[in-house]
């Protein structure tokens, strides 16, 4: 096992692996902005060393100084978390320079994994069903072209990056010239690759991926679904597991498929598999994150697993378990800083910060009383994550536990998912990636 773990993000993610770290009796060090200065995690990791500047580009996206944390650390592993830096080649490629193991795939995978065109063309190769889409569409005058072949409607996507940002839906080829360049902005401000390409558009969808695991020895296991449908804007708001509605069976062949394509890729690691499964039952490839989610937390409730650990077990030279058993239900809801009325950002001073703390509800938040929500980072402010031995259960502790939490000096979406988790058709499983929008509550 490693002497100590660097942890390259912030937020819940960093505070979560400092846990992680302790109980496998590692020692961790975490880095922070200006910004992120009053985190609570500071005082619990065993080291925390500061990153000049506020900007994300100039802290957690800066290769160079986090290469100088490592060495400074004497760190000989790192956490990168997700977003930011998780999902970089030329990361992995700069800890391995540093002397340290990244925890997470090798640079080689990484690339070839985070080119969503490049990734379904694996998959499909290996028979895994995927819907039509496009190669990288190198100009707009291509793209007209391609859209006229496909047919609308059509997703238009970045080919790298993530979060559902640069993302467009077109119906006909009249927006097409407008949200062509507005994505390429986007994808290039996000990612730093201005590239697109085109995904047949599915409506009313449910959005479920696979949980998945893999060791250097050559084996993988796939732990189960997640279903994500409830999203605005093409970002998660609502995950839960068991996927409701869906026969154990169907999921349970699909992750076979799945663990066949990470044996073959020689992965190790965790890795999410988002898939979309249209209403008549058909299942397609959406792409594959090679790093740890920001619902973890619900597939670990229902195995009992800490994936987190696992990370550093499997990169350790351990060999991943056996599959688990399936226990009860799960539901993860996040909570943001945002203004309810417009679904945007809202920044301030957490006068008052007090999640709940109750049976059956695991909070996970990077933030305590008399911190400041800055407008540099993600508006997350806590997952809240629930367990019973029922769906029902599962979303009670959820709607109980949501009403527990004292949060003053900023506003929260807690009426937004309050409303969802009390909607009859919610209650009864009947969601879809528009659920949100149909509800009205889609900014």
């Amino acid at each position: 096992m490693f002497r100590k773990v660097l942890i390259a993000n912030r937020g819940a993610i960093a505070r979560r692996v400092v846990r992680a770290c302790h109980e496998l009796g590692v020692q961790s060090a975490v880095v922070y902005s200006e910004a992120d200065a009053q985190a609570p995690y500071l005082a619990e990791a065993s080291e925390a060393l500061a990153l000049a500047g506020h900007k994300a580009e100039d802290t957690y996206l800066n290769i160079g100084a986090l290469q100088a944390a490592i060495t400074q650390s004497g760190a000989d592993a790192v956490h990168p978390g997700y977003g930011f830096l998780a999902e970089s080649a030329a990361f992995a490629e700069a800890v391995a320079q540093a002397g340290a193991t990244f925890l997470g795939p090798d640079p080689e995978l990484l690339r070839k994994l985070g080119d969503k065109v490049a990734a379904r063309a694996l998959f499909a190769q290996q028979g895994f069903p995927t819907f039509s889409g496009s190669d990288p569409l190198p100009d707009l005058a291509v793209a007209r072209q391609v859209a006229d072949s496909l047919g609308f409607p059509l997703m238009l996507k970045p080919v790298a990056g993530g979060g559902g940002i640069g993302m467009r839906v077109l119906h006909d080829a009249n927006a097409l010239a407008d949200s062509f360049e507005v994505c390429r902005t986007l994808a290039q401000q996000s990612c730093g690759d201005p590239s697109l390409y085109f995904e047949r558009f599915i409506e009313r969808p449910r959005h479920v991926e696979l949980q998945l695991l893999g060791d250097a020895h050559g084996g993988a296991v796939a732990l189960f679904e997640r279903d994500c449908s409830v999203q605005r804007r093409h970002q998660k708001l609502v995950e839960e597991a068991p996927a409701p509605g869906i026969e154990r069976s169907e999921v349970d062949a699909l992750g076979a498929r799945a663990v066949s394509v990470l044996n073959g890729l020689g992965y190790s690691g965790v890795a999410t598999l988002e898939t979309l499964r249209r209403e008549d039952g058909e299942w397609g490839f959406l792409e594959i994150n090679p790093r740890i989610q920001v619902e973890h937390g619900v597939t670990e409730a229902v195995t009992g697993m800490d994936l987190v650990g696992w990370q550093m077990r499997v990169a350790a030279g351990e060999r991943v378990p056996g599959p688990p058993a399936l226990h009860g239900h799960s539901l993860e809801v996040r909570v943001y800083a945002e203004n309810p009325l417009t679904g945007f950002p809202d920044t301030g001073r957490l006068t008052a910060y007090r999640p709940p703390r109750m049976h059956g509800v695991r909070v996970e938040t990077g933030y305590q009383e008399g911190q400041s929500v800055t407008p540099y980072y993600d508006a997350l402010l806590a997952k809240v994550i629930t367990w019973g031995t029922t769906r029902e259960q599962a979303i009670g502790r959820a709607r109980i536990g949501l009403r527990g939490f004292e949060v003053r000096g900023v506003r929260t979406n807690i009426a937004t998912l309050e409303r969802v988790l009390g909607d009859p058709a919610f209650l009864a499983g009947q969601v879809h990636t528009g659920f949100l929008a149909e509800m009205g509550t889609s900014a």
